[in-house]
């Protein structure tokens, strides 16, 4: 059902020149909130990354302090030091997989922006009829 307006032509279009502004700004501020989030599950698998890191080094450390004490002959100690480097790498590994699989499945586009967006297109659209 229609109803009559007797606002002005200038006085519809400030009214839509205003409601666009409005809407601009809330998609602006929607943007800018969607993409906090995503950089902080970023952010938190860049921390995966860095631990990973940091561990796989710590194993190869491990493996260096066992091959330079097979050089002098002592078969216990090298061995314990090989294992436990092949283990702490292994760990190390796999932190690094799960970090980047997990970066690889994040999706940095602002998705719920871009819908609002149209939708908003959409609407200016019925406004300007």
């Amino acid at each position: 059902m229609q109803t009559s307006d007797n606002r002005s032509l200038g006085e519809l279009f400030a009214d839509l020149a205003q409601k666009t502004a409005t809407l601009v700004r809330q998609e602006a501020t929607l943007a800018k909130t969607e993409m906090g989030e995503k950089a902080s599950r970023a952010g938190k698998h860049a921390g995966t990354l860095a631990v990973g890191g940091a561990v796989a080094y710590a194993g190869l450390l491990a493996i260096l302090a066992g091959v330079i004490i097979l050089l002098n002959d002592v078969m216990p100690l090298w061995a314990s030091a090989l294992l436990v480097g092949v283990v702490v790498a292994v760990i190390g590994y796999i932190l690094l997989r799960k970090g980047l699989d997990a970066l690889k499945r994040e999706d940095f586009v602002p998705r719920q922006t871009m819908e609002t967006l149209k939708e908003d297109k959409e609407w200016t659209k019925d406004q300007t009829r």
